[in-house]
């Protein structure tokens, strides 16, 4: 079968290999210090139609007619933004309240659920980050005890507990088997029915699920188990108006049954869960007014530095022109940051989300020429042009292509010539093969559509794989990441973390754009190749590309316990895996600009969680 070929640990990816010399420190990096201009619009013979003139002023009939519509977010609006948490006052009042949360990892019993408690909250808060080390310290002090003695954090076989338990754990990379459960099954290994009486119990039990990886048979029991319970739950309660205090708590459960059904906490982006979840935690009995003080000046404290970094991505977009210059193309800039702080929010790593920005932006461009604009032979010539990599061998690309290769082009030198600056490294070889690939694959895929090719699955996701895009991004990050061992097997053949990332993006997207697609008749995609290999209805395909997506993660759990790369790295490239879930969750949300991406893009980075008068009144003195 495709998908366990696909999937196969032991199946390599394949592509062309480039054979690259590696860098070695304190040598001279082959980037051209030499910027090479971008000719000016009066220059060139570019239009916004569907059709355009080449240098020799023949008319080319192309398939983009106002594919995509201009962006909603304009650049007026953008430079405009501001926040009232801008300042001293606010950064002062965080550092006070930070202090008071502080202090509660002093004041919870060792080896209780409290502390257990304590980390998930402050997790689903956001504000986690301020607080790694005693985070660790924690941690390893109840691992250090369950490892002496099991029972004590199993008393009174306490499921909500131990799933807990098991999820933190596996998310912070410490070793812990599945055998945790084995007290909740009965002899065949099923899971007792008098769980289900406990819901807290159970929605713990269904979150600790998403950590599995592959051959553990228990979690998946436990998945199907706890959902089919779950559901059950939500239909007795939903209509359950009352007012009293225990239908106020049940009330919250259903709340947070409903959030996790629709996407598991192990699926969901950290910055809109903190959002969602601050809101929602407002709701629990058990609120801890001081962490939801912090965790909501934290939240509009970072949106801050989000909304400045924006303005200066933005500035940089309308500065080389290519939105204006190039209209055919989706003009995403808001979207392409958006990507960024899903996949890594804490604020001392904006330099790798205003560099990602860029990426994503010269990709959106990148993938528009080959999908809607250019024509096949033009594809051709441009492909060829990227794998040369010779700015002095362009002549014979139309202008608007030219304007494509040379911003690309001076974009990777200046990048490789600050990385090799500051850390002696010459990534210049692998930043222009992942260019290379990716422009490669596009072209496959151009190939197909011309010749009107339905390729088999497996044929196509051997492609599609790196024509989503992820390997460019995630070779970009790895070489940005700060502290990263750097290993050129990671970057030349690609570590099976960038696969498995590319691979939950890749199956996200197909699943997301496919309506889009359709009707604008673009290149074929996967749910169309196991449509016509198998001849699967289009419900069936869709139920397949999810049990992949669902096995992809198994694979990126396990890397994420067993890989060396850096943590920082292994989060990124999981929250790109996320952010596509994110995006593509009610259709192409990267592309069509719908009102629910744009609440979640306006929740993010430009409305403000309110505080109460308190916080604001205290900020000021």
């Amino acid at each position: 079968m495709a998908l366990s070929i696909l999937l196969s640990s032991s199946t390599p990816f394949t592509f062309t290999k480039t054979l690259l010399l590696p860098p070695k420190r304190n040598s001279l990096p082959f980037v051209a210090i030499k910027k090479f201009r971008v000719p000016s619009p009066t220059q060139l013979n570019v239009c916004a139609s569907n059709k355009i003139s080449d240098n020799n002023s023949q008319t080319i009939v192309r398939r983009s007619e106002n594919f995509f519509q201009p962006s909603i977010w304009d650049y007026d609006y953008i430079q405009s933004l501001n926040s009232d948490y801008k300042g001293d006052a606010y950064l002062e009042k965080r550092q006070l309240v930070r202090e008071e949360v502080r202090k509660m990892f002093g004041k919870v019993e060792n080896g209780s659920v409290d502390q257990l408690e304590l980390i998930d909250v402050l997790q689903r808060l956001g504000v986690a980050y301020h607080f790694n080390n005693e985070i660790k310290n924690m941690l390893d002090n109840i691992y250090n005890m369950m490892m002496l003695d099991n029972s004590i954090m199993l008393k009174d076989n306490n499921l909500y507990a131990t799933a807990l338990q098991f999820r933190l754990f596996r998310q912070h990379g410490y070793d812990i088997s599945t055998d945790i459960f084995q007290g909740f099954q009965d002899e065949m290994g099923n899971f007792n029915e008098h769980l289900s009486n406990d819901v807290e119990g159970m929605l713990s039990l269904y979150e600790a699920s998403f950590h599995s990886m592959e051959n553990e048979s228990v979690l998946d029991e436990a998945r199907d188990f706890t959902t089919k319970y779950l559901k059950e739950y939500l239909s007795k309660n939903d209509n359950d108006e009352s007012d009293d205090d225990n239908n106020h708590h049940e009330q919250y459960l259903s709340l947070l049954i409903n959030h996790a059904l629709e996407l598991p906490l192990r699926w969901r982006i950290p910055r809109w869960e903190a959002q969602w979840f601050i809101n929602a935690y407002e709701q629990s009995k058990n609120m801890n007014p001081t962490l939801l003080q912090f965790a909501k000046l934290d939240f509009n404290i970072l949106q801050t530095i989000y909304q400045q970094e924006l303005k200066d991505s933005s500035r940089w977009w309308k500065s080389i022109g290519l939105g204006d210059k190039l209209s055919f193309a989706r003009d995403r800039m808001v979207e392409n940051y958006v990507w960024t702080v899903g996949n890594n929010f804490e604020p001392e790593f904006a330099n790798i989300r205003i560099v990602i920005t860029k990426v994503n932006a010269l990709i959106t461009l990148i993938d528009d020429v080959y999908d809607v604009y250019g024509t096949f032979e033009e594809l051709e010539l441009f492909t060829d042009a990227i794998e040369r990599w010779d700015p002095f061998t362009i002549d014979n690309l139309p202008d608007y292509m030219k304007l494509c290769f040379l911003a690309l082009y001076n974009f990777v030198n200046e990048l490789a010539y600050e990385i090799f600056k500051d850390n002696g490294y010459n990534v210049t070889p692998y930043l222009k093969k992942s260019w290379i690939d990716l422009c490669k694959s596009y072209f496959m895929e151009a190939k197909w559509y011309q010749s009107g090719y339905t390729p088999s699955f497996e044929e196509y996701i051997e492609n599609a794989w790196v024509s989503i895009s992820a390997p460019v991004i995630l070779v970009h990050t790895y070489v940005l990441v700060p502290s990263q061992s750097f290993r050129e097997q990671d970057l030349l053949h690609y570590s099976d973390f960038i696969k498995y990332s590319s691979m939950i993006l890749r199956l996200s997207n197909d699943h997301g754009t496919y309506e889009r697609e359709k009707e604008t008749f673009d290149v074929i995609k996967s749910v169309q190749c196991l449509m016509n290999e198998s001849e699967a209805s289009e419900r069936d395909a869709f139920e397949r590309i999810k049990s992949m997506l669902s096995i992809a993660w198994k694979k990126m759990n396990k890397e994420a316990h067993n890989s060396p790369l850096s943590k920082r790295f292994k989060e990124i490239a999981m929250n790109l895996g996320r952010m596509s879930l994110c995006m593509y969750q009610h259709g192409d949300g990267h592309s069509i600009q719908d009102s629910q991406i744009k609440n979640r893009i306006l929740s993010l980075i430009i409305q403000p969680i309110q505080d109460s008068m308190y916080v604001h009144e205290h900020a000021k003195k």
